[in-house]
């Protein structure tokens, strides 16, 4: 698409500075993405598609063969979810939203799974696997203290589970629980690692904000993502 020159002067008003000419559509637009005025970050403009979840990962395609198909959501399912929790949560960067893709790609098995069945760990869950400590502080986030005190009245594992199918009721909720742990739980510093799509960022995100040790497997779906999402 063709872009024209024209006159902002809103933009001019706001910085208290001269209408200057600028393109309706920065230089460094490619696709759906484009670098936001003072910031090396690549935002992206538009929402993720099954499609390129598909080319991410293949297997998202369908949940033929799914050990749990109650649990499986395919790629059309999982693109809308992810691109509802990331205008919930504000996650705009290009290097975001791949990060939290591939995040929740791996930890859920290509979206096969919502729970932890290897070994059962109870209440733990969503398409990122949080453990149930987090598990609670986001149900109590999304559904409110009241619910989860109900649902862990029973104390136990019974509990942790009844906890954990508050915020697995529904794609929207499951999906919603990495973009909302990234956006509450990580550092400033650790976000602009991610959002600067750096290997030293994602491994820092890994390490710092989720907890986990490195693992090679993991970077897979990251560089996947960050090739079909930047592209």
């Amino acid at each position: 698409m063709l872009c024209k020159t024209t006159i902002l002067l809103a933009g001019a008003f706001a910085l208290g500075a001269l209408a200057a000419p600028i393109p309706d559509c920065p230089d460094s637009q490619t696709g759906n993405n484009y670098t936001a005025p003072g910031s090396n970050d690549k935002v992206t403009t538009g929402s993720v598609t099954a499609d390129q979840l598909i080319q991410i990962a293949p297997e998202t395609a369908s949940c033929s063969g799914a050990p749990f198909p109650e649990e499986c959501a395919d790629a059309t399912v999982a693109a809308t979810a992810l691109n509802k929790s990331f205008d919930t949560y504000a996650i705009k960067t290009a290097g975001e939203k791949a990060a939290l893709i591939a995040y929740t790609l791996f930890e859920s098995g290509n979206y096969k799974y919502s729970k932890n069945h290897f070994p059962g760990r109870p209440g733990q869950g969503t398409r990122m696997m949080a453990f149930p400590s987090f598990i609670a502080k986001y149900a109590d986030a999304v559904v409110g203290a009241d619910a989860v005190a109900t649902a862990n009245a029973t104390g136990g594992d019974a509990g942790l589970n009844a906890v954990l199918a508050l915020v697995n009721s529904d794609d929207e909720t499951s999906f919603g629980s990495a973009a909302w742990f990234y956006s509450t739980q990580c550092t400033a510093d650790v976000k602009a690692g991610v959002a600067a799509e750096t290997v030293d960022g994602w491994h820092n995100f890994l390490t710092a904000c989720v907890g986990t040790e490195l693992d090679a497997t993991r970077d897979t779906p990251w560089g996947a993502a960050k090739a079909v999402i930047l592209a």
